[in-house]
């Protein structure tokens, strides 16, 4: 049975956390928490978050990163704005006049600054500044400034965690907050069933910046498959619906060359035989995802991709559906059940 409260209620808490890439400490300790409930936990030396359910049966890895695209400052002008650099993929194209938070000695609201269009020159319009161009206001001089803030500090996009219409959200994490809340349910929904699955769950760090966190973690843990957890895009206007997602019609089951195409087809079976929602998602070499890491981790690793539709990636008003997450959960949940000879 779904139960959409239960979604809501976890990824308002992870949303609630700030942690960018090599800094998700505030992130992962809130993952953690909620992990706890489940099965024994510990932070890895890279900081993922790492949990097992023994068992004597096949080993199943659940991977999700925790980590969330921001700037870092890369120092103060003369006049204390400061001048940053991208923390992960994000998008210089919606920054300007954006505003966000400064994670220095204590945090500090500031501006993207942003040139009126009274005073841009015709060779500028229409144009993006890129990241060398970009600065941000926080009302302090350099003195003041040096004071608070320091080179390689922190930056996250403001916004909070908002309920759309129609059972959807937006906050600027749901990459992939979204899939360690969906991780976190499927649990739910397999706890108290009894079977011989061991179950690991790996809420990874520094995806965004490259996969490290999920590429020693699976190291560590050597499981036999995996099954990462991650979001992709879904169609809007002026986005072609051939080569995205819709919100609302379920999980995406990815195929690609450097995918386990048994995982897929056996994940197609299973959304079928249980009647849930799901879609395709084809690419033609690798995925992008914690996946690439994972399957080449110690003697190589079986590994699938679920993928949850969102719109507007790496901004600050990321969307999704709750219905998206319920079904990626319960099609995790139907696959270790299958897998592990688990109780109905």
């Amino acid at each position: 049975m779904s139960d959409y409260q239960n979604v809501s209620s976890l990824l308002k808490v992870l949303c609630s956390a700030n942690g960018t890439s090599g800094d998700e400490t505030d992130a992962a300790n809130a993952a953690a928490e909620m992990l706890k409930k489940y099965m024994n936990v510990e932070i890895s030396p890279l900081g993922s978050v790492i949990g097992t359910l023994d068992g004597s049966g096949v080993h199943i890895l659940l991977d999700a990163h925790i980590d969330q695209i921001g700037l870092t400052v890369t120092s103060i002008d003369e006049t204390g704005f400061l001048k940053v650099a991208k923390c992960g993929g994000a998008d210089v194209r919606v920054l300007a006049a954006s505003d966000v938070t400064v994670h220095g000695k204590e945090d500090i609201f500031g501006v993207v600054i942003s040139t009126p269009p009274h005073l841009a020159s015709k060779e500028d319009e229409g144009k993006v500044k890129g990241f060398d161009e970009i600065a941000i206001d926080i009302g302090l001089s350099k003195e003041e400034a040096e004071k608070i803030v320091s080179p390689g500090d922190r930056i996250t996009f403001n916004g909070s965690f908002d309920e759309l219409l129609g059972g959807r959200f937006a906050s600027p994490c749901i990459d992939d907050r979204a899939g360690a809340a969906a991780i976190l349910r499927a649990l739910e929904l397999l706890d108290g069933k009894k079977g011989n699955a061991k179950i690991t769950v790996m809420f990874s760090t520094q995806e965004e910046t490259g996969g490290s966190g999920a590429m020693t973690g699976a190291f560590s843990v050597q499981a036999d498959e995996a099954i990462a957890v991650d979001v992709s895009f879904a169609s809007a206007p002026n986005v072609s619906s051939e080569k995205y997602a819709s919100l609302g019609k379920g999980t995406m089951i990815g195929y690609a060359p450097s995918l386990d195409f048994e995982m897929s087809k056996k994940l197609k079976l299973l959304a079928e035989e249980n009647e849930i929602p799901f879609q395709t998602e084809v690419m033609g070499g690798r995925t992008g995802t914690n996946c690439d890491e994972i399957q080449n981790s110690g003697r190589g690793c079986r590994t699938a991709l679920l993928s949850i539709p969102i719109r507007n990636m790496h901004t600050a008003v990321e969307v999704c559906d709750e219905a998206d997450i319920e079904n990626t959960a319960r099609l995790i949940a139907a696959y270790i059940a299958e897998r592990g000879g688990m109780n109905a």
